[in-house]
């Protein structure tokens, strides 16, 4: 099963926030999220960004794919250099 981490869109018209949620890469956008990692909402200014870092690890460990945003939010909140810091083993 191939999995990736990525965005689900919820909120109202016009008022967007999303889920940041591992999934498997075959189901659709608004499908079954097997986990919950955090949120983001791009609407605060400046835009909010919650990770579980445990779960997000575990799902990296387990070889989940970050789609691009991810991958850019991860790095702009700095999970990415803690990933690869204890990927390291420092």
């Amino acid at each position: 099963m191939a999995t990736k981490i990525r965005l689900k869109r919820m909120g109202t018209t016009k008022r967007p926030y999303y889920r940041i949620v591992a999934i498997d890469s075959r189901e659709a956008v608004k499908g079954p999220a097997l986990d919950i990692l955090g949120q983001y909402s791009p609407m605060d200014k400046p835009g909010k960004i919650t990770v579980n870092e445990e779960k997000a690890f575990k799902w990296l460990d387990t070889g989940a794919e970050p789609s691009d945003t991810i991958a850019a939010l991860f790095a702009q909140i700095g999970l990415t250099r803690k990933y690869l810091a204890r990927k390291a083993g420092g």
